[in-house]
């Protein structure tokens, strides 16, 4: 026992622990969901006792909360990086839409502890900046656009990218459903929307 101990100090020092931990619940929770996870689960799949793992997030909601704030910031580049070299604020808006569209469907389980499955119970320092920080990259372009009212319009444009995710989710839509050209019809609908006096 003492021999495995030892071994998990050496193996996880630097702070190498706690990334492991977030790897391992975040694995966790994309193959199985959110009931599968507790931090028995967690600490087992990182090969760790429930010790350690309480020395870097001592209940489960925290554990969560750092998962959220990861997914947001994964999020923020992601959307940058799908509309970067964009030609117009209004074509830049809508890369970002099916930018949206798309890490939710490529994170779905992610994406639901960020905006869905319990979120309003998570708390953590870094949830809220990373939260803060997507917002305000979806205001900052739509106030590229609209600058008198951007606070109005980047809801309007959060409410349909958020409602389509969730339904192609959910898979509401009939399985005739083009759903590549309903994703570039409603970000051009909502880069158009927003461009509308």
């Amino acid at each position: 026992m003492k021999f495995i101990m030892a071994r998990e100090k050496r193996s996880y020092h630097h702070g190498g622990l706690r990334e492991a931990l977030v790897g391992a619940g975040t694995a966790i929770l994309e193959k199985h969901g959110l009931a599968d996870l507790s931090l028995r689960a967690i600490a087992r799949a990182a090969g760790v006792s429930h010790a350690a793992l309480t020395h870097h997030f001592e209940t489960l909601a925290d554990l969560l909360a750092e998962i959220a704030a990861r997914g947001f910031e994964r999020f923020v580049t992601q959307l940058a990086r799908k509309s970067e070299g964009s030609a117009t604020p209004e074509t830049k808006l809508g890369a970002m839409s099916r930018a949206y569209v798309g890490f939710a469907l490529e994170n779905p389980a992610v994406y639901e502890l960020m905006f869905r499955q319990g979120s309003k119970d998570l708390d953590s320092a870094h949830l809220d900046q990373a939260a803060g920080a997507a917002w305000r990259q979806l205001e900052d372009a739509v106030a590229a656009i609209d600058p008198e009212n951007a606070q109005q319009r980047a809801a309007f444009v959060w409410s349909a990218v958020h409602g389509l995710a969730t339904l192609l989710i959910d898979k509401r839509f009939p399985p005739s459903v083009d759903v590549h050209g309903l994703i570039d019809a409603n970000a051009a609908r909502i880069a158009k929307a927003v461009g509308a006096n």
